[in-house]
C-alpha cells in the first residue's frame, strides 16, 4: 500500500513527480504558461470575413502591450515606459487609436483545446471589438471542432518577424480549405448555412400546372427584382435563359437553351463562379462541398474564399427568412407502422413454434428473432422518411425531413427514433434484448422501455469520458513514432509499390479503386487492356482524376503505385512515394513533416469515433449480412480449390472453407473471385454463363454446417455423455439435445462414417471419413444412422451480434499498431502441402502438413477446443488458417514476409 501523509492522500514519489500529465516533462518542460496569450469564450461571428477574428478591446490592450508602449515613445507621447505604463492603464483615448494602428496586419493565433491535428491552431486578422468574448468565422468552426456553448479558445500573438511572416503564409484560416488528412474540404458549411442553402434550392412541393404559365426570366437582377416586389415568392417555378448553353461545366447543362427552375435557385446559384454551371436541383451539405472543391480547381483559393464568404452570407440570410420551425405536428407517425408490427409479430410465432418443436436450436431462435425485427424496424423508418417527404400533402415542406436531409442536424437513426420506432436496445454485456422498442420518443416510452434505454445512453456518456483519453494517448503514441519520417528527397529512382484494389463490405463497393490511387504516383507503366498501344499512365507519373478514370473505365482491377512503405530510408521518404499533398493538391514539398501528419490524421478521427456512441444511444446496431453471394460482372463461372457434395435432390454444397468462385471472361482471364463459405449451396453449375446479379451461392447465416461428404453409417468416437457432450432435456422443446461441451480430457469428439460392406482383417468395418466436432457444436444424428453425402451432421451458432460500439474501434487501431498477438490467434499453415490430421499430443491436437514434392513435414499442436477448418486431404497454402480465430502479425512475417504484413496490417487499420 502506498504511503500516506497527514491528509490521507498519497505521497508524491520521486517516479510520481516525473511522470504523466502533471509530472515535469508534460507540465513544465513540454507545456509551459506564456507571455502574450490570453483566453476567453467564444461567440460567433456572422459578419466576419474568413482571415478574421473578433478580439475584445481589453484583451488586445493587454496582448499588444510592449507594441503600445513602444509606438507612444515613438510618437513623443510618454518619454518613459513608466509614463507609456500610465496612460496605457488609464486607457486614453489615444491609446485606442495606437491599438488600432498596433494591431493593423499582426495576425494572431487561436488554439482550442484539445489540440488533435493542425487545424486546432490558425492565424486570422484580429478586429477590435466591444464586449468580453472571442469572436469566430462559423466556418473554421469544423476544423477546430468548436461550438458556442461555452468553448474557450486561447489567444496567442507571434512576436517575431519569422512568426508573423509564418504566420500569415501558412497559418492563415484562409490558407487551409483542405484537410490534411483526406484531401476533402474543411471549410464546410453546417447547420444554419446547410439548411439555408437546401431551403433555398429545395424541390417545390407542387408541380407546375398545366394550364398557369410559367414566368420566362432573361437575368438575375430581373428575378430579385420581382422577388422584392413580392410578384414571386422563393419556391415558384420560373423558365430561365440558361447561362451555360454551349459551354462545358461541371454541373450545368449545356444543350438546353432554356431551363425549367425555381427562384431560390436562381439566387443560390449567383454566388458561385460562372465555370461551375447552374446547379438545378438540391444542394445538400455533401453537394455543398463538391461545389466548394469544384469552385477552388476553377478559381483558386483567392476565388473559393470569397465564394466561401458568399455563401455563409446567404446561408444564414435564407434560413432567418424561412422561419423554419419545428413542432410535435411535424414528426409524422408512418400509419403502415401497426400493421408491420403486426407481420413480424406473426413471424415470430413461427419461429417460436419451430423452436418449440425442435426443429431449431436456442441459438438460431434468438438470431432469427433479432433478425426480423431488425428488418421490421427498417421497414418502419422507410415508411417515415416517406411520410415525412410527402408532409401529409401540404404545400410546405416538413422541417423535420428538411433539417435531416439538408444535413443540417440530425441523422436517418435519429429521425427513425422520433417518429418511427426506437428499435431494438443493447443490454450492458452487449447482448442485443429480443424485445425491441416499438415506441417512438414522440409516443413516449413506457417505464420498462425507458428503463432498457437507459442503458445504451449511461453506456455512451461512460465510454466517451474513458476514450477520449485513450485516443489521446494512442495520437502521441504514434507521433513519438513516426515524427522522424520526413520528405528527404524528391525522386530515388527506386520503382518498387504496392497493389492497390477496391475494398468491397459484401456485395457493396465501400472505397472504389480511383479513390484509393488518386494522387499516387503509378510504380508500372499502367496500359490499356482494350488497345494495348495506348499508355493510361507512365512509371512514376502522378494518377489525378482523369487518369484514374480511364483506368478504371478501361477495367483495370488493381494499380501498383509507389509507397513510403517500401521507399522508407533510414531519413525520410521520397516525394514520389508519398505522392500529393492532400491539403494543397500538389506534390509534396522537400521537409514536409509526413510522419506527424499521418499520426495526427489518425488519432484525430480517433477522438471523434469516441463522440460518436454518445450521439446514437446505444442502440443495438444489427448487421444484416447477406447470406449470398451476387454476380458484380457477368462472365463465364469456373470453379476452383472447391470440394463439393451432391445432396439427394441434386444440390452443389461446398464443404470447404478455401475454394473460391472465379468469374472469367472468354479467354479465362479472371474478372472476379468470391471467397466462399462451408455449407453454401451453389445455384450454377462451373463453367455456366452468368449475367450481373444473378445468385450464385446462399447458405444459412445463422449456422456454421459441418456436412458429410460420404455414405455410410454413423459411429460416434469420443463423445461421452457428461464428460466430452451434455445431452440436455430442452425444455422448452421436450426434445434431447446433444451438445458438445469444453472438456479438460484428452479426449477429441469425431463423428466417423464407417462403410460396412467391407472389412478389414480383424474384421473392423472400413472408416470412409471422420469429422473433429468442436466445442459448442449441436450434434444432429444418431449413432447408427445410415447417411446420404451431403447430410448435414452438426450446426455450430455463428457467433451471436453484439452491438458495435467505439470499444471495438479504438482499441483494435492501438492492438494493430503495436502488432500486439490477438488472444484467440489462428493456426497458420507454413508450408505448402497436404494436410493429414495425427493423434494427440499433450492434450493437443496433432495437424500434420507434408509437401508432396520435397517431403517436408510441419507439425502444428492445435490446443483443445479450437475449431479445424481444414479436412485430412485438403491442401493448404502457405499462411492459411488452419483452424478459427483472427491473424496474428508476427506469424505473417514469419510465414510470408515483410511485404504480406504490411499488406494485412493497412488492410486491417482502413
Amino acid at each position: 500500500k502506498a504511503m500516506t501523509g497527514a491528509n490521507k492522500r498519497q505521497l508524491k514519489s520521486l517516479a510520481d513527480m516525473i511522470k504523466g500529465k502533471s509530472g515535469r516533462f508534460r507540465q513544465n518542460l513540454l507545456g509551459k504558461r506564456v507571455d502574450y496569450s490570453g483566453r476567453s469564450v467564444i461567440v460567433v461571428g456572422p459578419q466576419l470575413k474568413l482571415h478574421q477574428c473578433g478580439l475584445p478591446k481589453l484583451m488586445a490592450l493587454e496582448l499588444f502591450k510592449p507594441f503600445i508602449f513602444n509606438r507612444l515613445e515613438m510618437m513623443g507621447l510618454a518619454t518613459t515606459i513608466k509614463a507609456a505604463k500610465k496612460l496605457v492603464e488609464g486607457q486614453e483615448p489615444v491609446v485606442w487609436d495606437i491599438l488600432e494602428e498596433v494591431t493593423k496586419g499582426h495576425p494572431v493565433l487561436l488554439n482550442r483545446a484539445p489540440t488533435l491535428h493542425r487545424l486546432s491552431i490558425q492565424a486570422f486578422e484580429p478586429v477590435l471589438i466591444e464586449g468580453d468574448a472571442i469572436r469566430i468565422h462559423p466556418l473554421v468552426c469544423t476544423a477546430y471542432n468548436a461550438d458556442f456553448d461555452g468553448d474557450q479558445m486561447a489567444v496567442h500573438v507571434p512576436l517575431s518577424l519569422e512568426a508573423i511572416m509564418e504566420c500569415k503564409l501558412l497559418m492563415m484560416a484562409s490558407n487551409n480549405i483542405f484537410s490534411p488528412s483526406s484531401g476533402k474540404p474543411i471549410l464546410i458549411p453546417t447547420q444554419d448555412i446547410v439548411l439555408g442553402a437546401y431551403y433555398l434550392t429545395a424541390e417545390p412541393r407542387r408541380k407546375p400546372s398545366k394550364d398557369k404559365r410559367v414566368p420566362l426570366m432573361a437575368s438575375r437582377d430581373e428575378v430579385l427584382f420581382a422577388e422584392a416586389e413580392g410578384m414571386l415568392k422563393t419556391h415558384d417555378w420560373v423558365d430561365y435563359v440558361n447561362p451555360d448553353c454551349g459551354a462545358e461545366t461541371y454541373f450545368g447543362n449545356s444543350e438546353r437553351k432554356i431551363i425549367r427552375t425555381t427562384v431560390g435557385r436562381i439566387i443560390f446559384n449567383g454566388i458561385w463562379p460562372k465555370e461551375v454551371g447552374f446547379v438545378n436541383g438540391p444542394v445538400a451539405k455533401a453537394k455543398l462541398g463538391d461545389l466548394i472543391l469544384q469552385s477552388y480547381k476553377y478559381c483558386g483559393k483567392r476565388g473559393a474564399v470569397e465564394t466561401l464568404d458568399k455563401l455563409k452570407q446567404i446561408g444564414f440570410c435564407a434560413a432567418s427568412q424561412a422561419g423554419i420551425s419545428i413542432g410535435m405536428e411535424d414528426m409524422i407517425i408512418p400509419d403502415s407502422k401497426p400493421q408491420i408490427i403486426g407481420e413480424a409479430r406473426k413471424k415470430i410465432e413461427e419461429v417460436e413454434a419451430q423452436y418449440r418443436r425442435g426443429i431449431i436450436t436456442p441459438g438460431e431462435r434468438y438470431n432469427k428473432i433479432i433478425d426480423i425485427w431488425t428488418s421490421a424496424t427498417d421497414d418502419i423508418a422507410k415508411a417515415v422518411y416517406k411520410c415525412l417527404q410527402d408532409n401529409l400533402d401540404k404545400d410546405e415542406i416538413n422541417p423535420v425531413y428538411l433539417a435531416m436531409d439538408s444535413g443540417a442536424r440530425g441523422n436517418r437513426q435519429q429521425v427513425r427514433q422520433l417518429c418511427g420506432t426506437r428499435g431494438l436496445m443493447a443490454k450492458p454485456s452487449g447482448e442485443i434484448i429480443e424485445r425491441p422498442i416499438l415506441s417512438s420518443f414522440r409516443e413516449g416510452l413506457s417505464v420498462l422501455e425507458y428503463f432498457i434505454s437507459t442503458h445504451g445512453a449511461r453506456k455512451g456518456l461512460s465510454d466517451t469520458a474513458l476514450k477520449t483519453a485513450d485516443a489521446g494517448y494512442l495520437t502521441r503514441k504514434l507521433c513519438d513514432v513516426a515524427m522522424d519520417c520526413i520528405v528527404t528527397d524528391l525522386d530515388d529512382g527506386n520503382r518498387d509499390g504496392i497493389w492497390k484494389h477496391s475494398i468491397f463490405e459484401g456485395d457493396d463497393e465501400i472505397v472504389p479503386l480511383a479513390d484509393r490511387i488518386i494522387g499516387r504516383c503509378s510504380s508500372d507503366d499502367i496500359v490499356n487492356p482494350l488497345s494495348p498501344d495506348e499508355f493510361l499512365v507512365r512509371s512514376g507519373e502522378i494518377i489525378t482524376e482523369q487518369t484514374a478514370q480511364k483506368i478504371v473505365n478501361a477495367g483495370v482491377e488493381r494499380v501498383k503505385i509507389m509507397s513510403a512503405l517500401t521507399h522508407l530510408k533510414h531519413n525520410g521518404i521520397t516525394a514520389k512515394a508519398y505522392g500529393i499533398d492532400p491539403s494543397t493538391n500538389e506534390t509534396v514539398e522537400r521537409g514536409a513533416a509526413v510522419g506527424i501528419i499521418a499520426a495526427q490524421s489518425i488519432g484525430e478521427p480517433g477522438t471523434q469515433l469516441t463522440m460518436r456512441t454518445f450521439h446514437i444511444g446505444g442502440i443495438a446496431s444489427q448487421v444484416l449480412k447477406n447470406p449470398e453471394i451476387r454476380v458484380r460482372t457477368a462472365g463465364k463461372l469456373r470453379y476452383k480449390g472447391l470440394r463439393l457434395v451432391q445432396t439427394a435432390d441434386g444440390a452443389n454444397i461446398v464443404l470447404n472453407k478455401t475454394g473460391t468462385l472465379l468469374v472469367c471472361d472468354d479467354e479465362d482471364r479472371e474478372l472476379e473471385n468470391y471467397q466462399i463459405v462451408a455449407g453454401a449451396v451453389l445455384t450454377v453449375e462451373d463453367g455456366a454463363k452468368v449475367q450481373k446479379g444473378e445468385v450464385l451461392a446462399m447458405w444459412d447465416p445463422h449456422n456454421i454446417p459441418i456436412l458429410s461428404e460420404k455414405a455410410g453409417t454413423i459411429r460416434f468416437r469420443d463423445m461421452i455423455p457428461g464428460v466430452t457432450v451434455k445431452r440436455e432435456l430442452d425444455e422448452s422443446t421436450s426434445r434431447i439435445a446433444t451438445v458438445v461441451v469444453d472438456h479438460k480430457e484428452d479426449l477429441n469428439p469425431i463423428i466417423e462414417i464407417l462403410d460396412n460392406s467391407i472389412k478389414d482383417e480383424q474384421g473392423n468395418p472400413k472408416i470412409l471419413a471422420t469429422y473433429s466436432i468442436p466445442t459448442g457444436a449441436q450434434v444432429v444424428v444418431n449413432e447408427g444412422d445410415r447417411i446420404t453425402p451431403g447430410t448435414l451432421l452438426a450446426k455450430t451458432p455463428r457467433s451471436a451480434s453484439r452491438t458495435q460500439d467505439i470499444t471495438g474501434g479504438l482499441p483494435r487501431v492501438a492492438e494493430l499498431f503495436e502488432a500486439r498477438r490477438p488472444k484467440n490467434a489462428a493456426e497458420m499453415a507454413k508450408i505448402d502441402g497436404v494436410v493429414s490430421l495425427g493423434g494427440m499430443l499433450r492434450g493437443k491436437k496433432r495437424l500434420i502438413i507434408t509437401d508432396r514434392e520435397t517431403g517436408q513435414e510441419e507439425e502444428h499442436l492445435i490446443p483443445h477446443g479450437k475449431h479445424i477448418i481444414v479436412h485430412p486431404g485438403d491442401y493448404a497454402h502457405k499462411g492459411q488458417h488452419l483452424t478459427e480465430g483472427s491473424a496474428d502479425p508476427h506469424e505473417i512475417l514469419d510465414i510470408l514476409g515483410p511485404s504480406a504484413v504490411q499488406e494485412y496490417l493497412l488492410a486491417e487499420i482502413q
